[in-house]
C-alpha cells in the first residue's frame, strides 16, 4: 500500500470532537456536523475516513451508529472505524454495513480468538489492530487500563492473521507537541505488516518523519481542525511522493 494521509473524525454524543490524550471530558474541538465533516474533508482530498466512537470506547452504548451509517451512504471512501468494539457481534455488524475495516483494541487483547475469527470471516484486510500506548505500554478498556504488554508484543501475537495495526501514542495524542519517533520506528521494524501511526502530528514535519519511519499513514485529527495542517496539501504532498 502506498503511503495515506487519513483525516479523524471522532464522535461523541452526536458531535465531531478532538481529546486531549483521550481523556474524557478534554474537548479542545467540539463540532454539530460530523457528517459534514467528512464530507469536508472529502472534498479535500482524502481517500480514506477515519471514525472513531468514543461513546463506545469509554463503554457507553453506541450512540453514533446512525452517523456512521450517514457517512457511509453520502461517501464512496472507504471508512475505518474504531472505538469499543468488543463483541463479534458489533464488529460484524458494522462491517455488514459497509465499514470497510474495524480497529479492535480491547478485544484483541482479551479474546484474540474473535478478533481471528472475524478476520477468517470477512478478510484480514477488514481488521485492523489498535496498539494504543503510553508509557511503552498497550492501554485498553478507553486508555484507563494497562494490558501488560507492549506494541511489539501485540503486534507479534496478532500479525498473522489481521490485516494492518494502528499505532496511537497517548503520551503525545492532541498535544500538537510532534510525534516521538523512535517507538514507531522499534514498531514498523518489528512487523511487515502496514503500520498506521496516530498522536502528536502537528505539523508537515511530522508527516515527513513518519513516513521517513517506514510506516504506511497517518492519522491527523487536531492539527487538521485547527489548520495547523492543510489536509489538501498534505495529501498533494506525500500521497503521491
Amino acid at each position: 500500500m502506498g503511503f495515506e494521509v487519513i483525516p479523524a473524525v471522532d464522535l461523541k454524543g452526536g458531535r465531531c470532537v478532538q481529546l486531549v490524550q483521550g481523556v474524557k471530558g478534554s474537548e479542545i474541538i467540539s463540532l454539530d456536523d460530523p457528517v459534514g465533516m467528512a464530507k469536508h474533508w472529502t472534498s479535500e482530498g482524502a481517500k480514506r475516513l477515519h471514525l472513531i466512537d468514543l461513546d463506545g470506547a469509554f463503554q457507553e452504548r453506541r450512540r453514533n451508529l446512525d452517523i456512521i451509517r450517514e457517512v457511509i451512504s453520502t461517501s464512496e471512501l472507504p471508512l475505518q472505524v474504531g472505538g469499543g468494539i468488543r463483541t463479534f457481534k458489533d464488529a460484524s455488524n458494522l462491517l455488514d454495513i459497509g465499514v470497510d475495516r474495524v480497529i479492535l483494541g480491547t478485544a484483541a487483547i482479551k479474546d484474540p480468538d474473535m478478533a481471528r475469527k472475524l478476520a477468517d470471516e470477512f478478510s484480514p484486510d477488514r481488521v485492523m489492530i489498535a496498539l494504543d500506548t503510553k508509557g511503552g505500554e498497550v492501554k485498553i478498556e478507553g486508555w484507563t487500563e494497562g494490558s501488560g504488554l507492549s506494541p511489539k508484543e501485540v503486534a507479534l501475537d496478532c500479525q498473522d492473521f489481521v490485516g494492518s495495526f494502528l499505532f496511537t501514542n497517548i503520551d503525545v495524542e492532541g498535544l500538537l507537541k510532534g510525534v516521538q519517533l523512535d517507538p514507531i520506528r522499534d514498531l514498523v521494524e518489528s512487523t511487515d505488516l502496514p503500520v498506521i501511526v496516530a498522536g502528536g502530528i502537528s505539523q508537515m514535519e511530522d508527516i515527513e518523519k513518519v513516513m521517513s519511519s517506514g510506516a504506511n499513514g497517518v492519522v491527523i485529527g487536531t492539527a487538521i481542525y485547527k489548520k495547523k495542517i492543510i489536509l489538501k496539501e498534505a495529501i498533494e504532498k506525500f500521497e503521491n511522493e
